[in-house]
């Protein structure tokens, strides 16, 4: 498609719905063409040459031919790019402020995954702990930036780009560890910003339903589009859609339901 980006993904990943939020947020939807990546199957090997063999994505390709490659690298780029007033704050210092908050995701998405990915009873209680003390860092810095708001400035922005996302995959563990965060001061100021971030407009593109649907095998340890033991299809298959599938059973560590029960095929 002549004059536009491309984006290589993987379906309903938080790393492209950034990219998507910016879109919604600027107006610019048609700007760029998104290419849906089958992750149950091998990498196309003309993508494989695009990208230099790394399997990673999203991977944004210019309009003139160029790669680039990581989420924020991308989302930065395109803030920069695209017509419109920018997602990141104008003012250097509350630029950094903003990049500072953005630092912390890394851990915080890590800890999340490893949570839903953990087949271990004996270390769920661990694993809970972890994701507390990184919301709670969370906590005390907008507390630290913006104590009475409810984004980190003044409006959605660049972070809030950034983590909507991931708390919306975090669905995942309510529904299969039944995480909460607790009430109190050290959580409430990121449990406002975390609502407000999932609630607003531009940032429908995903729901509950579909994460919970699509992830199953990663609460079963099988990231990827991985195969579970025991199964032959993977919960990331695009037939059949996953509107028409059952709800998973929420007890991951139980073992896996068959693939007829999950709806992946005929009975």
């Amino acid at each position: 498609m002549p004059g536009k980006f491309v984006i290589h993904h993987i379906p309903v990943c938080p790393f492209s719905q950034r990219i998507e939020i910016l879109l919604a947020l600027r107006g610019q939807g048609d700007a760029v063409e998104f290419r849906v990546v089958d992750i149950t199957r091998p990498r196309d090997p003309d993508l494989l040459a695009k990208t230099r063999g790394t399997t990673a994505l999203p991977v944004l390709e210019t309009p003139d031919g160029r790669i680039i490659k990581e989420s924020l690298v991308i989302l930065r780029y395109l803030d920069e790019i695209l017509p419109g007033g920018p997602l990141r704050r104008r003012d250097p210092g509350e630029h950094a402020t903003e990049s500072m908050l953005i630092a912390k995701e890394d851990p915080f998405v890590t800890a999340g995954y490893l949570f839903v990915l953990n087949q271990d009873l004996s270390k769920r209680d661990a694993h809970r702990d972890r994701l507390l003390a990184l919301y709670r860092g969370l906590n005390d810095f907008l507390v630290e930036h913006n104590p009475d708001g409810t984004w980190l400035f003044d409006a959605f922005g660049l972070a809030e780009a950034v983590y909507t996302p991931i708390f919306k995959r975090f669905w995942f563990l309510d529904y299969y560890e039944d995480f909460e965060l607790p009430t109190g001061p050290d959580y409430d100021r990121v449990r406002h910003w975390r609502a407000a971030c999932m609630a607003h407009p531009t940032t429908d593109q995903v729901s509950e339903e579909e994460i919970v649907k699509l992830y199953y095998d990663y609460a079963l340890g099988a990231g990827n589009g991985a195969l579970v033991d025991g199964r032959k299809v993977s919960s990331f298959v695009f037939e059949p859609d996953w509107r028409q599938r059952p709800w998973p059973p929420r007890a991951k560590y139980d073992g896996t339901a068959s693939d007829a029960v999950l709806g992946l095929v005929s009975n």
